[in-house]
């Protein structure tokens, strides 16, 4: 399972973001490891960013997207694109990757 987790910085120390798809970074997940980061390069400008972030994550097989809220236009091109949104706040990247794994998230 591919987990994405929209973060507030590069490492698995730093929070998880309150936005999704405004989040300055993603950090990509396989097998409980950090294999990829992506600065959000949808993160200043007009609408459209939880459209665009859904289809990056999509393009990288995410099945799971983490972060602390979702706009309503990026839900719906999660579902569409059968990926999961999971909420989380307030906690590091690593313990949101822990709570994902074990599904103890709440699935949007």
């Amino acid at each position: 399972m591919k987990i994405v987790i929209a973060s507030l910085g590069k490492k698995e120390t730093d929070k998880v973001s309150s936005v999704a798809g405004r989040a300055p970074y993603f950090l990509f997940f396989e097998d409980k490891k950090l294999v990829k980061t992506i600065k959000n390069p949808f993160r200043h400008g007009g609408g459209g960013a939880g459209f665009s972030v859904a289809k990056m994550v999509a393009d990288e097989n995410a099945n799971v997207i983490v972060a602390g809220r979702f706009g309503p236009n990026m839900i719906s091109a999660l579902k569409e694109k059968n990926i999961k949104s999971m909420a989380a706040e307030d906690i590091t990247v690593k313990q949101a990757l822990e709570e994902a794994l074990t599904k103890e998230l709440k699935e949007l």
